[in-house]
């Protein structure tokens, strides 16, 4: 651990599970540029897998943290309970002037409570957004930080017209653009090709192109009466179009489980490891479509112009379906089939870059800080 800053322009920014780091990269960077605010970086550890938690610091250029709580993985209340203990003692020891969080993991709600209760200004990255589904932690997170938060970035018009709603004065709101875009912009030329990452796993890259699929919310994954159907939609596209599958480790637990790993096996369907950043954004950039129930990955569709279908009946990030890629089709497999079709087709949705989506979202978060501090 490095030296505690002693300093009333101290930022306390917090990380704590894989997509966190993407949207705190640029921050990081723009903080070191700052010559009056003076980062400090704290990982909770909630994403306990060392080996992809380091990838992802050395693939973002993110500098290695200050602290490390390695709290590891638990119930959500047990998990967010570690964290709120371990949390209190570093800001006695830290002082910060604020903290910062960015996204919805319970990392983000924790140290936003104890933050408030210890009376230090809380600062939300990507607030507002809202999928109304409160059977989702992650809605759960938002919510009650976003009602914690003394200062709150928005990533699009939907998320300012949210809070405005809940109650939160428009003088703690900034519209700002998505930190996500940010990372993407700065890191699509370092990208990896699809073609290495397919052989550093033993594929080899299709002809006439792939799809790329991920699944690891509950909701599609934890009952085999929704996930074998998925994946028997998925197999059954995948003999037209090859679908690459990262297959999270929670997904792939239940799918072991299930008895379902045939249907992902197989010239239709190409299995890989969990994938760093630099894969990732290689194989996204280059995908014939995407299907996924993840958030972020429907934010770099859009910035990608990459066709994107959402296995999900909901999104709390509106704007890539208004103006970007993203097309909802829920866990009805004969829907998803249908948008396939339709894809194929036609060529998809291609949207626009949404506004503020302009790579510079880091820069006017800190240049508000910078004033408002």
């Amino acid at each position: 651990m490095s030296a505690v800053p002693q300093s009333s322009r101290t930022v306390l920014c917090v990380v704590g599970a894989r997509p966190n780091f993407m949207k705190i990269a640029p921050i990081m960077r723009a903080l070191g540029d700052s010559a009056v605010l003076t980062p400090y970086l704290l990982h909770t550890g909630q994403h306990y897998d060392a080996a992809m938690s380091d990838g992802f610091f050395e693939d973002l250029g993110i500098p290695r943290p200050d602290r490390n709580l390695e709290i590891g993985s638990g119930s959500h209340a047990r998990q967010t309970a570690e964290i709120m203990i371990a949390f209190e003692q570093v800001m006695h020891e830290v002082k910060p002037a604020c903290v910062l969080v960015v996204g919805d993991v319970n990392s983000t709600v924790a140290c936003a409570l104890v933050a408030a209760k210890e009376r230090v200004k809380v600062v939300h990255v990507e607030a507002g957004l809202r999928s109304y589904d409160r059977a989702m932690p992650e809605e759960l997170n938002r919510l009650v930080t976003d009602q914690l938060s003394d200062l709150l970035f928005a990533t699009e018009r939907s998320a300012v017209g949210n809070l405005e709603r809940e109650g939160i004065g428009a003088e703690r709101v900034r519209l700002v653009g998505n930190v996500m875009i940010d990372t993407l912009r700065a890191n699509l030329d370092r990208a990896e090709a699809p073609a290495a990452t397919l052989a550093a796993a033993g594929h080899v890259l299709p002809a006439d192109g792939y799809a790329v699929l991920t699944l690891h919310r509950p909701s599609n994954v934890d009952d085999p009466r929704v996930l074998r159907p998925l994946l028997e939609a998925v197999r059954d596209m995948g003999a037209r179009r090859p679908v690459v599958f990262p297959v999270h480790p929670r997904t792939r637990a239940r799918i072991e489980a299930a008895g379902l790993a045939p249907l992902i096996a197989g010239p239709e369907v190409m299995p890989l490891a969990p994938l760093g950043y630099l894969a990732m954004l290689g194989l996204t950039a280059g995908a014939r479509f995407v299907m996924t129930d993840s958030g972020g990955l429907q934010e770099e569709s859009t910035a990608l112009g990459v066709p994107c279908l959402t296995i999900r009946d909901n999104t709390e990030r509106p704007v890539t379906i208004d103006e970007g890629t993203n097309t909802l089709v829920g866990s009805d497999p004969a829907a998803l089939r249908a948008a396939v079709a339709e894809i194929e087709a036609t060529g998809g949705k291609r949207g626009r870059i949404p506004e503020f989506w302009d790579g510079r979202a880091a820069e006017r978060i800190v240049a508000a800080l910078e004033a408002w501090l």
